[in-house]
């Protein structure tokens, strides 16, 4: 345990100075997570939240803890056997780093440097660990018997001591060393003021708000919006360093742009719901913010690329993030109309560390998974039969409009209020193409119209209440929605591959 303790330490003070990514157990569970099954994905979300990626890394030093007793026990019979064993920690280690989507060749030194300096320490330990000689027959023993000879209890306390004193010494040194690189990020970051945009969001009407207890707030606060990405560490990039190419089929006029360029160009701001492709019904995964950056459209027009409905000849935007993820956006939807914008700004800041600073991409309509790229850096124009995104290549689909949802906050699930009039209350979505009605129904009666809250944009949810009746007993509520096409949410449950569920949310609850 205090050898494998040493090379997670060594290896973390060696990623800091090539890269936190480098690290193994980030490594080895970004590689995990590249080969989950979209089914054990869902089910990772849907039971552990945002904390997926915590419980994935506690696994990962669950097992390597295991792995580490094993060895230890081969090595008290076979040193070198169970010395060179740990070199298999490296080898898995270096493998996932350099098979990462980003990784590079030298990601690889961390996790050999920690597992060479793991079974050096693994051999020096079990050294101390063989018993001493015993004196011969000759020099005394009960009935001329020979002593058996005892292991060096204290050279081995000094040892492993020294050992796990080093390895939390270069544990933290590491942190620091990362935290002294991630500090231009940081400051960049802090220093930075947002430019007053040319076309500001209008004012949320009056009544976008319903104010119901129970019922979020029609903005989502920034450390309140969800988070679902691959990244189990956080890119933290400078701005000052920041770079975008745009480049690929159809583009006449490859360009490479800084920050700066982006913040001397013109900014829009505007309101705009997210929601993820893992959203179950009625799930959590969907959030309202004020955005604020640089229509997409413009840069893809002055690069000289046309939408396909105009002769051209890509039909997908990939972009790419510092991270290795790629998503893939349909040229024609971007340039159809909609403020499809290179974000900088969310909620009156500079975009968190967590939601993509300094640049990330906002498409309203689209899940997230096919529009939203967080730490961007790079933007190719290709076609959908030539190049397939991270997702699509593990069984999603290629293109996926928000479908129109709807959701119950309050009462919650078994709650038990008393007869009366209850409001029940939530929210409604189908970006880009608005809410029209919500309806609510009970036990399987008749749907009841709900009195919607002043719509801000077709780009943003809407909230809803509706004022119930509620009789003593155990109730079920149901909620469905139909946007401005005339579409009505359908009923049929479908989970969340290949590209959303749908289904009417219910609540369970028991009136009193």
């Amino acid at each position: 345990m205090i050898a494998g303790f040493s090379a997670l330490a060594v290896a973390e003070l060696a990623a800091a100075v090539i890269r936190p990514e480098a690290g193994p157990i980030t490594a080895v569970g970004g590689a995990v997570i590249d080969r989950t099954p979209p089914a054990l994905k869902d089910f990772a979300i849907r039971h552990f939240g945002t904390n997926d990626k915590l419980v994935l890394e506690l696994g990962i030093l669950v097992l390597l803890a295991a792995f580490a007793v094993v060895v230890g026990v081969l090595a008290l019979r076979h040193r070198v056997t169970g010395s060179a064993a740990v070199l298999v920690f490296g080898v898995v280690g270096a493998v996932a780093a350099v098979g990462r989507p980003e990784g590079r060749p030298a990601d690889a030194l961390p996790s050999v440097v920690g597992a060479v300096l793991a079974a050096g320490v693994l051999y020096l330990l079990v050294g101390r660990l063989a018993p001493a000689p015993g004196p011969s027959p000759a020099a005394g023993g009960r009935g001329g018997e020979p002593v058996s000879g005892t292991f060096d209890r204290r050279g081995f306390v000094i040892a492993a001591s020294a050992a796990a004193a080093a390895s939390a010494g270069a544990g933290l040194l590491g942190r620091r060393l990362t935290s002294a690189v991630q500090a231009g990020a940081t400051a960049s970051r802090h220093d930075l003021v947002l430019p007053v945009p040319a076309s500001a969001a209008p004012a949320v009407p009056a009544g976008a708000d319903l104010r119901i207890r129970g019922l979020g707030s029609f903005v989502t606060p920034n450390k309140s919006f969800y988070r679902v990405d691959t990244a189990l560490v956080v890119p933290r990039i400078d701005a000052n360093d920041w770079k975008l190419r745009i480049h690929g089929k159809g583009v006449k006029r490859p360009v490479t742009l800084s920050f700066k360029d982006l913040l001397r160009r013109e900014i829009i701001e505007r309101d705009i719901t997210l929601t993820c492709v893992s959203n179950e019904v009625g799930g959590p995964y969907v959030g309202n913010a004020r955005w604020i950056g640089v229509r997409l459209a413009d840069l893809l027009r002055e690069a000289g690329v046309r939408p396909p409905s105009r002769g051209g000849p890509a039909n997908q935007i990939i972009t790419r993030s510092v991270d290795g993820m790629t998503i893939g956006t349909p040229v024609e939807t971007v340039m159809d109309g909609r403020d499809a914008m290179l974000a900088l700004g969310m909620n009156g800041e500079p975009l968190p560390f967590e939601h993509g600073f300094p640049v990330r991409m906002v498409v309203p309509g689209l899940y997230g998974y096919v529009s939203a790229c967080k730490w961007m850096k790079d933007i190719e124009l290709t076609t959908f039969d030539d190049y397939d995104a991270y997702w699509v290549k593990r069984s999603w689909s290629q293109q996926a409009p928000i479908k129109t949802e709807s959701r119950i906050d309050t009462p919650r699930p078994f709650a038990s209020p008393k007869a009366g009039t209850i409001p029940v209350a939530g929210v409604a979505w189908a970006q880009h193409r608005g809410i029209s009605r919500v309806e609510v129904r009970v036990d399987g009666g008749p749907w009841h119209h709900a009195r919607l809250a002043a719509e801000d944009s077709r780009d943003t949810w809407r909230q809803w209440v509706w004022e119930w009746p509620a009789t003593s007993g155990n109730h079920t509520l149901e909620v469905r929605a139909t946007d401005r096409t005339g579409a009505t949410q359908t009923g049929k449950r479908v989970g969340t591959v290949p590209n959303g569920a749908t289904g009417w949310h219910s609540v369970v609850v028991d009136v009193s």
